[in-house]
């Protein structure tokens, strides 16, 4: 992922940029003082999120991000945490970090931005490749009935057919939309496949899957919402 930082003080910019240094995965393209400065980056610029200071010299941060069309994912920085209610109404707004931030809390920051993310992702992308024998298989996920692990595999119950291949769920928790679930140490299912849900189990296309004592409660929550 990508950032900038537009932030008016020089002290606060460095901590930022000394904090992001130590993330592996986050390249800052650029810093700015003002907001118009930045705005013109950000017209030309694929931006990921921004680290947005409130009080800039030109204009309120928050009245800024709303002049930028499609705007990135922000972290608001600040001293002043009046205004983090008003500032969490704007959807792009992901948190909030009040002056002076520890490392931890600012980690805490990025982890919201990257599962913000990764839920646009999963949202967006309706299918997936599975490699079975050197050969892909298209895999559209409203077809996907549930997931089962049997050992070293994991086999894939589509509509139609099976696939099997060598994985874990685990590594399947984070790929699938948000409309799969793990309800079993052995199961994922698609919560829009599911028929009937009797005692501890859930019926999927005749299917009686188990819902395991410890995933029981946040499953009926999904479920239910």
């Amino acid at each position: 992922m990508n950032c900038i930082i537009i932030e008016d003080e020089k002290p606060a910019q460095n901590i930022l940029k000394n904090f992001i240094r130590k993330v592996p995965n986050i390249e800052l393209l650029d810093c700015f003082q003002t907001a118009k400065s930045a705005y013109g980056f950000l017209k030309d610029t694929k931006v990921d999120f921004i680290f947005l200071d409130i009080n800039l010299p030109d204009i309120l941060g928050i009245d800024f991000i709303k002049t930028v069309k499609d705007p990135p994912l922000v972290i608001i920085t600040t001293a002043y945490p009046d205004y983090a209610l008003g500032s969490f109404e704007l959807e792009t707004i992901v948190d909030y970090l009040v002056k002076p931030f520890s490392f931890d809390r600012f980690l805490k920051s990025i982890r919201k931005i990257e599962k913000r993310t990764t839920e646009t992702i999963t949202e967006t992308i309706d299918h997936t490749f599975l490699n079975i024998d050197k050969t892909l298989h298209k895999l559209f996920f409203k077809d996907l009935l549930y997931i089962e692990s049997d050992r070293n595999y994991i086999v894939f119950v589509t509509i139609n057919k099976k696939h099997v291949l060598i994985d874990t769920l685990k590594c399947w928790n984070s790929k699938l939309p948000k409309y799969f679930f793990q309800l079993h140490k052995s199961y994922i299912v698609n919560l829009n496949h599911i028929e009937k849900i009797s005692g501890n189990e859930v019926f999927v296309d005749k299917k009686r899957i188990p819902i395991g004592r410890t995933f029981k409660s946040e499953f009926l929550k999904n479920f239910t919402s």
